[in-house]
């Protein structure tokens, strides 16, 4: 019986053990993102622009926009600069996360922009030394995307997954102490 509860306990924390939204690994990649692997496919909304000098990704979450950005001929991160965007009238100015090395907006006005479904044209100005780059790119957002409801969602499936484990480890448990019992 102890074991079957060791057990079950085992398969609830691994089953609930996952990264919070906006978490970040030691290399600065997302947490919360999905795993790149050939068969992923994102839900959350993403932009990629390039010039000659360099390329950006950038990923529309819940709470902020991140992008980030690297020399297009070394792929070697830019992690000093400034990287402003443009949507319409709306500009934004990003902070840099420099131990992440992702740029982070967290304008409101542009945040609530960008989750309205629609292309959304985009300009970015990055400058960086003595270097300077204008980049354009679309972010193309669906109707009923929304990183945040979609990480909640996920929370309450591993939750119910969790507790259907234990529900059905700890009939098991029942029956098999009721057999038990009648031996």
């Amino acid at each position: 019986m102890n074991r079957i509860l060791t057990i079950a306990l085992l398969c609830c924390a691994t089953l609930t053990a996952h990264a919070a939204p906006g978490a970040h690994g030691p290399n600065g990649e997302h947490l919360d993102a999905p795993a790149a692997t050939a068969s992923a496919v994102t839900t959350l909304p993403v932009i990629e622009a390039n010039t000659e000098g360099f390329e950006l990704v950038g990923t529309l979450h819940g709470d902020e926009l991140s992008v980030l950005v690297d020399r297009y001929d070394t792929n070697a991160p830019v992690t000093t600069g400034t990287l402003d965007v443009e949507l319409g009238t709306i500009k934004a100015q990003s902070k840099l996360h420099h131990d992440i090395g992702d740029f982070s907006f967290t304008d409101p006005k542009l945040l609530a922009a960008l989750r309205q479904p629609g292309d959304h044209a985009l300009v970015f100005t990055l400058v960086t030394g003595n270097d300077a780059d204008l980049m354009e790119g679309k972010l193309v957002v669906a109707p009923g995307t929304d990183g945040h409801r979609h990480w909640q969602f996920k929370r309450v499936a591993w939750f119910v997954a969790a507790l259907l484990a234990v529900l059905l480890l700890t009939a098991i448990a029942w029956r098999v102490r009721a057999r038990r019992s009648i031996s």
